[in-house]
């Protein structure tokens, strides 16, 4: 109760008790029309909150960085006193997105729609809900409030450049050694074939056996001898530069407007660079329909066995959205514990800020090893480093050894599609 009623409750004692004591019908009469007063408004607030129904609605609860995020609001009044206002309080985690609204005058059986659209600017794992409805009566006596409390999450994917032609390691063949293992996908190499079970695909059947037999017969594929990839992202924090001054709010720089984005340009953190190029090379790789696996030492650590096909894609974009460089693990530290799970002769991408002159070392130990090691060098001396990365990517190239530098402010597509 709002201090207002509470003085229209006191004047209505005050006329009753007046009332009472000099027997006149004026102050009954106004202590009467102060409590009618007083439950009218009570009721009229109690509907506002009781007969209001809000439903929002998202068309995908997965975006990316760049991408214009939609949610729309509906407001309906299902009673039949009219509303003279609805506050909805969004109380949603998405960096600058709230569908906050006050509605105005909202008529019985009427509804008022609303769509509020918010450029992605930030990599993450974020709540939508809940919500705050706040009304009150037309007095402005009995303010109410209700807190809806459905949730939804919304994840949003770090950005992605398109790549067309990353190459592999020089002498790496498309082929290597046989794979005698069963798998469900599709390769080029048949090992036999057995009885149609439910569930097969029509496109494994083998017709030729199939009339022979005058039964359902389909093929059966061993895995593809190509070497896997493994995308190893640095998330060492003694390793990332942030460019000073820079605020974790404002995550890319955008060219544009929320409804038409020309441009998106990646935050001044090397970590933001780290996980583009990552995700951006598994996701070539897997378009190539390649293996692809992912491993990553942050706060905890991240694993994910080489695999194809879109759910692998997601799979691994979802993981890269919340990850963060709060890791305290050297980079030699994870691949010597990893080592042991990658298949002799797999490619590992490296994507590191590094400037330690030992990981060239390291490299070519890998390389002895049997492995083919391609390194992404983020050079942190644009994001206010002292130490330049340039000293270790000419060792890197006068070892031989395949290496990318990409700087602050590089068109991080165009510095992958270059062939070294």
């Amino acid at each position: 109760m709002s201090r207002r009623a509470l003085f229209f409750l006191l004047l209505a004692i005050i006329a009753l008790v007046i009332g009472l004591a000099t027997g006149r019908a004026l102050w009954f009469t106004m202590a009467y029309l102060l409590a009618l007063l007083l439950i009218v408004s009570f009721v009229w607030a109690w509907a506002n909150l009781r007969y209001t129904n809000l439903s929002r609605m998202t068309r995908t609860r997965r975006s990316q960085v760049g991408e214009v995020f939609e949610e729309r609001m509906t407001a309906e009044n299902s009673g039949w006193l009219p509303k003279l206002w609805l506050e909805i309080r969004d109380q949603s985690t998405f960096p600058g997105h709230s569908i906050s609204q006050v509605v105005h005058s909202l008529m019985p059986r009427k509804k008022t729609p609303w769509r509020v659209r918010t450029l992605s600017r930030m990599r993450g794992r974020y709540r939508l809900g809940p919500l705050l409805l706040r009304t009150s009566d037309p007095f402005g006596l009995f303010p109410m409030q209700r807190k809806i409390d459905a949730q939804t999450n919304v994840i949003v994917y770090p950005l992605i450049v398109d790549i067309q032609q990353f190459p592999l390691p020089q002498g790496v063949l498309s082929g290597g050694e046989a794979v005698r293992k069963r798998t469900f996908h599709v390769t080029p190499n048949a090992s036999g074939v057995r009885e149609y079970v439910p569930g097969d695909s029509f496109g494994r059947i083998h017709w030729k056996s199939t009339a022979r037999r005058n039964r359902l017969i389909v093929k059966e594929f061993e895995l593809d001898p190509q070497v896997d990839v493994w995308i190893i992202p640095d998330m060492n924090a003694a390793e990332q530069m942030t460019r000073p001054g820079f605020q974790r709010e404002i995550a890319i720089v955008t060219n544009g407007t929320a409804d038409k984005p020309r441009t998106v340009k990646l935050a001044p953190a090397t970590e933001e660079y780290v996980v583009t190029i990552a995700a951006s090379i598994a996701r070539h790789f897997l378009h190539q329909d390649r293996a692809v696996g992912m491993t990553a030492w942050g706060a905890s650590r991240e694993l994910m066995q080489p695999d194809r096909g879109e759910r692998q894609i997601n799979r691994i974009l979802e993981t890269f959205a919340v990850i963060r460089a709060d890791g305290n693990t050297a980079l030699t530290d994870v691949l010597l514990a990893e080592t042991s799970r990658f298949q002799r002769g797999s490619t590992l991408v490296v994507v590191t800020p590094t400037t330690d002159r030992d990981w060239a070392m390291s490299a070519r130990e890998l390389q002895r090893r049997g492995f083919r090691v391609l390194t992404v060098l983020v050079d942190p001396a644009g994001f206010g480093s002292q130490f330049s990365g340039q000293n270790l990517y000419e060792l890197m190239q006068a070892s031989n050894l395949v290496t990318y530098k990409v700087e602050e402010g590089d068109d991080v597509a165009k510095v992958l599609n270059r062939i070294t």
